[in-house]
């Protein structure tokens, strides 16, 4: 019997998973079914031996602590699934610990780099375009997915908000005044160029066959442009994000009115807001007191 298959529809159905969590989580599975193939055995036989010399080679082969750890909570949710249908008594994964993730300090540019970056001097459509979008990316810090599901209804030029939908909640994000002049010349004109004939589209950017941009169409935009400005090496969607974060924060944001403007269920305000307030002190410090 294909339990991946029965677990796929569980997630799906019971638990409401996300496409790009199932995708991972069965891709997580099919490869430890696949290493216990190669030792002659179903996944209802796997016992924490199995487990344990998967995680291992998953170590010898150099992935990361966070790349383990995600496999392993794959295998926990999957294996806790055939307990509650009575495949398996015991999860094989139990006891099995968690190695230790090395959490990177937060990456973010300077205002000097992001001034550069939006310093766009192409006035096609799609010059126009990307300067609306990484303006309104970096005004707001919203993510490269809700760039995506964006429409032009959900932006109010008059006084500056955008509505941003995301994990089923409802945001208003103000956008200021250079984002707004971007924003307003790109749906005066470059839009409906780039609309071509989708007359009731209401999508807010678009790509250059007149439909909704993707994520990956958004990435390559932001990559192409960073390119240009000289900044391909330390830019990403995440990176743009933090940047917006880390600027509110060194400009006196509170950490509460950030977290709901970047509607964040993370923690990456926070550990942005610890980093650079305990710089900020180190700095006052260093500067104030006579032995330092």
């Amino acid at each position: 019997m294909n339990y991946e298959d029965k677990f796929e529809s569980y997630m799906q159905t019971e638990r409401g998973a996300a496409k790009s969590t199932l995708s991972a989580y069965i891709s997580d599975i099919r490869e430890f079914t696949d290493f216990l193939e190669q030792r002659g055995k179903q996944p209802e036989k796997a016992n924490k031996a199995d487990a344990a010399a998967f995680v291992l080679k998953l170590s010898e082969a150099g992935k990361s602590s966070a790349t383990v750890n995600r496999k392993l909570a794959s295998l926990r949710g999957f294996y806790n699934y055939l307990q509650q249908i009575s495949v398996v008594k015991e999860n094989p994964t139990a006891g099995i610990k968690s190695g230790k993730v090395v959490r990177k300090e937060p990456e973010f540019l300077t205002v000097e780099e992001v001034e550069t970056l939006l310093d766009i001097k192409d006035e096609t459509a799609a010059g126009i375009r990307d300067r609306a979008m990484l303006e309104l990316m970096y005004a707001t810090g919203i993510r490269a997915s809700e760039v995506c599901s964006a429409n032009v209804t959900d932006i109010d030029l008059r006084i500056g908000f955008i509505s941003v939908r995301s994990s089923g909640k409802t945001r208003m994000v103000p956008i200021g005044r250079p984002a707004r002049a971007a924003l307003r010349t790109y749906l005066m004109g470059a839009r409906k160029e780039l609309l071509k004939d989708r007359k009731d589209d209401n999508a807010l950017f678009l790509s250059y066959m007149g439909e909704r941009l993707t994520r990956q169409g958004v990435w390559k935009i932001l990559k192409f442009r960073a390119q240009q400005a000289g900044l391909d090496d330390k830019i990403s969607p995440q990176i743009l994000r933090n940047s917006f974060a880390a600027h509110m924060i060194q400009n006196g944001a509170d950490i509460k009115s950030l977290q709901d403007i970047l509607g964040n269920e993370d923690i990456m305000a926070m550990r942005l807001y610890l980093t650079l307030t305990k710089n900020r002190i180190m700095d006052v410090y260093d500067k104030a007191f006579p032995r330092a």
